[in-house]
């Protein structure tokens, strides 16, 4: 009889720990680092432009981030005769350092397409190729900007997203290029709110 009882105690002893090994395996598998995706691409909309990107992973926390648009400006007053507008081309390279990918995992919060909130150093170049305007003759001078940005990125379905970030940089105009006598750098703002989908 004490042979049969001991027999059970040690039948019921390795369920216990057989179940105490899954409930392990399982916290393993959930405590793995969150990861950018290795490549992802998108177009982006927004008040003031439109983008083609790609983010490609350097790191579980960074993905490199390459963008070729068209960027928008508006202008107007008593000295002009009608308001105008431009658009004029504009490529970016900026490395994202996305630092909340676990906290949001760990929240069962999704973050496909490279979705949580990051930092950036946005350089952007906008090159005097050509400008579409109202107005004729209408020049932009080459340009150079490096801004510090934050930004938040989510997902909207499973193809959508929207994106919004605020930075403060310096930017570099190439003035000579178009006809003035010297090169100028001033303050630059980065103030965006951009509607996107994923391909």
């Amino acid at each position: 009889m004490p042979c049969i009882r001991s027999i059970q105690i040690n039948i019921q002893m390795k369920k216990y720990l057989l179940f105490l090994c899954f409930c392990g395996l399982s916290l393993i598998g959930k405590s793995q680092n969150a990861s950018v995706e290795k490549s992802t691409y998108g177009a982006q909309a927004g008040v003031l432009g439109i983008w083609a990107n790609r983010e490609i992973k350097l790191s579980n926390k960074i993905a490199l981030r390459t963008e070729i648009g068209m960027d928008a400006g508006f202008w107007g007053g008593s000295f002009y005769p009608k308001n105008g507008y431009l658009i004029t081309p504009v490529i970016t390279l900026e490395p994202r350092w996305y630092y909340n990918l676990d906290k949001r995992i760990a929240k069962s919060k999704n973050i496909s397409g490279n979705s949580g909130n990051f930092l950036t150093l946005q350089t952007s170049y906008h090159p005097n190729w050509f400008v579409i305007s109202n107005y004729d003759n209408v020049e932009v001078a080459d340009q150079i900007s490096i801004i510090p940005t934050w930004g938040i990125k989510r997902n909207i379905g499973s193809h959508f997203t929207y994106e919004t970030g605020i930075g403060l940089g310096f930017r570099y105009i190439f003035a000579k290029s178009v006809g003035y006598l010297s090169n100028e750098g001033e303050a630059a703002m980065n103030l965006h709110l951009r509607i996107g989908y994923r391909f």
